[in-house]
């Protein structure tokens, strides 16, 4: 499902940010395909060259799908990474992708993209409606 306002998407940026060494990063490291010193060393497993297939072929696509989005990598040493979502109402979104799959990486990173960028709010009361009631809210506890 892809989310815009009239037309319009919302999300401008999107910051990834990484950690080059520590390995909650695995994952993103894998995502921005980063492994050419643990290739050359023949290190991985199976499963990390899948990752790594995987990246080569999806994180293109991703790309040439959303022209109107920015992408910028950002290297933070010692932190856990994360993506950071900019939108055009002035908001922003933070979601931690420690210790992920690049395969959820991904789907966090539409996520982000899909979303409107409002602030959650709390409501009140479970039943929110324009004209309430006169005798009050409907409850299976009535009283005869």
């Amino acid at each position: 499902m892809q989310m815009a306002l009239r037309g319009v998407w919302q999300l401008k940026k999107l910051i990834v940010s990484y950690c080059d060494w520590g390995g909650s990063s695995r994952g993103i490291r894998l995502f921005w395909a980063l492994l050419e010193r643990e290739l050359a060393l023949g290190i991985l497993v199976n499963n990390m060259l899948q990752g790594w297939a995987f990246m080569e072929s999806e994180l293109p696509t991703f790309k040439e799908k959303n022209p109107q989005l920015e992408v910028v990598t950002e290297l933070i040493r010692g932190q856990h990474p994360h993506l950071k979502g900019f939108y055009k109402n002035k908001n922003e979104r933070v979601v931690c992708v420690k210790n992920m799959t690049p395969e959820d990486i991904l789907l966090y990173a539409t996520r982000l993209r899909n979303a409107l960028g409002r602030k959650v709010v709390k409501l009140k009361t479970r039943h929110v409606t324009k004209h309430p009631s006169v005798q009050g809210t409907w409850t299976t506890d009535v009283k005869f």
